[in-house]
């Protein structure tokens, strides 16, 4: 991707549901992360099943004072075309078991071949800090009470900036990374790569359809009145990804999370045989399913009772809590 993944989708984190960070003018331009100035002060959390970890540094900023940055180094995905040429040009190959059939070794690659998927949170504040630390998850079940209560309150008393949103549908950003467009301003949307896909294989097809019509903020908005909106996404969306990629419908999981990172209504779409973060039960829902349960009942999401996982620092859980509701 021409831009660097921090600059672009991390500014969900940076200006939405994570807090603000530093201005505009303080972050560094594209491709300007100084990593080899990187001071590593904790190792945040690791994934074995992700090839993943998340760590917490320190760089010296513009104006001299430390700032502190989350960076995640991710091994990424094997490419086919390229299996040929890993198995040539290794640097080394080096026993390390031998048992009967049985063998392991260690291979060691060129670094053209060695790439590892970096991710930037520059400047980070303490909430990207705790969002990024390995941290006891709790289930919610919140009815539709709960959600007029607790949630929604909670929800309209936080400066959730999505301006990074609005710049991609007035196309002041990301313009070349969208793939489909329909400009419809009350049932159209935008369909882009998400920053967790690298675009170089399809095992991990990510991308994100987001609508044009502002005020949607989650499933809890959702009506039958949006059901043109939904069958668009779910049609237009696969039919371009299809020309695209060359992944039918029926390979593709589409589906939408509660709760969602930053409340503007987007749609996921990812290859069915990637296990994608987020979809879990406890937090991605069928877009077809939800098309159903409108089309059973208008009211569905404003009534039925959702269920989703909070993190232990997560103020919303505080919320909850003190309404005896976890």
């Amino acid at each position: 991707m021409a831009e660097s993944p921090a600059i672009k989708r991390k500014r969900e984190e940076k200006e939405g549901k994570n807090g603000s960070a530093a201005s505009q003018n303080e972050r560094p331009a594209a491709g300007d992360f100084p990593l080899a100035e990187l001071s590593v002060l904790k190792v945040l959390r690791e994934s074995a099943r992700e090839k993943a970890i998340f760590l917490h540094g320190r760089v010296n900023s513009a104006s001299g004072d430390e700032t502190d940055a989350v960076v995640i180094l991710e091994k990424i995905p094997f490419q086919e075309e390229n299996i040929a040429e890993l198995l040539k040009k290794h640097t080394a190959f080096q026993l390390q078991m031998s048992n009967d059939i049985y063998s392991t070794y260690r291979l060691f690659l060129p670094p053209e071949l060695n790439e590892i998927k970096t991710t930037v949170v520059y400047p980070a504040t303490e909430k990207h800090l705790q969002k990024y630390l390995c941290q006891a998850v709790y289930l919610i079940q919140e009815t539709g009470e709960d959600y007029k209560n607790i949630t929604l309150p909670f929800i309209e008393s936080q400066s959730f900036s999505i301006q990074w949103v609005y710049n991609i549908l007035e196309k002041k950003a990301e313009v070349d990374r969208i793939i489909y467009e329909n400009p419809d301003p009350i049932n159209g949307f935008v369909l882009l790569p998400d920053f967790k896909w690298n675009q170089k294989q399809l095992d991990d097809l990510y991308l994100i359809a987001i609508c044009h019509r502002r005020g949607i903020r989650s499933l809890r908005d959702l009506t039958a009145e949006h059901l043109t909106l939904l069958k668009n996404i779910l049609q237009e969306g696969g039919e371009a990804i299809q020309k695209r990629f060359g992944l039918a419908k029926t390979q593709l999981r589409v589906y939408l999370h509660y709760q969602p990172s930053y409340f503007h209504l987007h749609v996921h779409f990812t290859a069915l045989s990637y296990d994608a973060p987020g979809c879990s039960v406890e937090r991605a829902h069928l877009l077809s399913d939800v098309m159903f349960n409108l089309e059973l009942d208008s009211q569905y999401y404003q009534k039925c009772t959702l269920t989703f996982a909070l993190r232990a620092d997560e103020p919303l859980l505080k919320e909850f809590q003190e309404a005896g509701k976890a």
